[in-house]
C-alpha cells in the first residue's frame, strides 16, 4: 500500500467490484489506503469473484471485505450500507460502477429489457446515492477532515451519455439520466461538504464488451473511433477515480471526466465538415 496518501484510513464502497472497472477500481482505492467494501451481485461466480478481490487487496497489505446486494432493490441497498457501517463504522466514499447493458433493436425490445437497464443504471444509482448521502449527514464529522469533503459520490457513467447509441437505447439513456442525475445531486449536496462527480469511460477492455475487441478485425474497427490509438484499459478509470475520491480534487464538484481516449471528439469529423 502506498503511504501517506489523503485516503488513508478512508472508507470507499464500490457497487459492482467483482469485475473489470469495478475491480480495478476497489484496487487502486485500496492502494491509495482506503478500506474497501467490494459489492457483489448474488448468485452465480460473483461471489467467487469478489472474494477474489479482497484477497488481492489483503495481499497487497490493505483491507477488504465482499458484500452482496442488487443495487436495483431498496431493500437489499439498504442492507448494503448497513454492512459498510457495520465493518467499519463509517462512509467516506461511494462508487456507483454497477452497470449492464441489453441491446435489442427499439421494435424488439420488451418492456422488461428496458426497465432491467434502467432499474441498475439509473434506478441503482440514486438508491446508493441516497443511502451514501444520509450516511453522510448522519455520521459524526471528521474533525481532521475541516474544510474538506465529508463526503465523496462518484458515479460511472459512459461516452453514451453524450454520444447516442442505435439498438441500445435503454443504456443511454439510462446514462443521460446519470449526467443530470449527478449535476442535481451535486447542486444539492454541496453545501454539506458532499462533493459529486462522475467518470465517463469509453471503450474499456472488459468483459461487457468483449465482442468490440476480441478479434483483430473487430479492434481495428474500434480504433477507428478512438482518436489516441489504443483501446481503454479498466487502471485508465481507476486512477481517475482515486484522484477524484481523494482531497487534490477537493474544488471539483458536479463535474463528468471523460476517459475516452478522444472518442467525445468524433473523430469521423476529422477533415470533414
Amino acid at each position: 500500500m502506498r503511504q501517506g496518501s489523503d485516503l488513508q484510513g478512508r472508507v470507499a464502497l464500490v457497487t459492482g467490484a467483482s469485475s473489470g472497472i469495478g475491480r480495478a477500481t476497489a484496487i487502486a482505492l485500496a492502494e491509495a489506503g482506503a478500506r474497501v467494501v467490494v459489492n457483489h451481485r448474488s448468485g452465480g461466480d460473483s461471489q467467487a469473484r469478489a472474494a477474489a478481490v479482497v484477497e488481492d487487496i489483503q495481499r497487497l497489505g490493505g483491507q477488504a471485505v465482499a458484500a452482496a446486494a442488487d443495487i436495483s432493490r431498496e431493500a437489499e441497498v439498504d442492507h448494503l450500507f448497513d454492512q459498510a457501517a457495520g465493518h467499519y463504522g463509517r462512509l467516506d466514499i461511494l462508487v456507483n460502477n454497477a452497470g449492464i447493458e441489453h441491446p435489442s433493436p427499439i421494435a424488439d425490445m420488451t418492456l422488461a429489457d428496458w426497465r432491467r437497464v434502467i432499474d441498475v443504471n439509473l434506478t441503482g444509482h440514486f438508491l446508493c446515492a441516497r443511502a451514501a448521502a444520509r450516511a453522510f449527514e448522519t455520521q459524526p464529522a471528521d474533525p481532521a477532515r475541516q474544510g474538506l469533503a465529508q463526503g465523496n459520490i462518484l458515479f460511472i457513467s459512459s461516452v453514451h451519455e453524450v454520444i447516442p447509441w442505435a439498438f441500445q437505447v435503454n443504456y443511454a439513456a439510462s446514462k443521460g439520466g446519470l449526467s443530470l442525475l449527478m449535476k442535481s445531486l451535486a447542486q444539492e449536496l454541496a453545501p454539506a461538504r458532499i462533493r459529486v462527480n462522475s467518470i465517463a469511460p469509453g471503450a474499456i477492455r472488459t468483459a461487457i464488451n468483449r465482442p468490440a475487441w476480441d478479434t483483430p478485425e473487430n479492434l481495428a474497427n474500434l480504433l477507428k473511433l478512438i482518436p489516441y490509438g489504443r483501446i481503454g484499459e479498466p487502471e485508465d478509470v481507476a486512477r481517475a477515480a482515486v484522484w477524484l475520491a481523494g482531497d487534490a480534487s477537493d474544488y471539483v464538484t458536479g463535474t463528468t471526466l471523460f476517459v475516452d481516449g478522444g472518442m467525445t471528439l468524433y473523430p469521423e469529423f476529422r477533415g470533414a465538415g
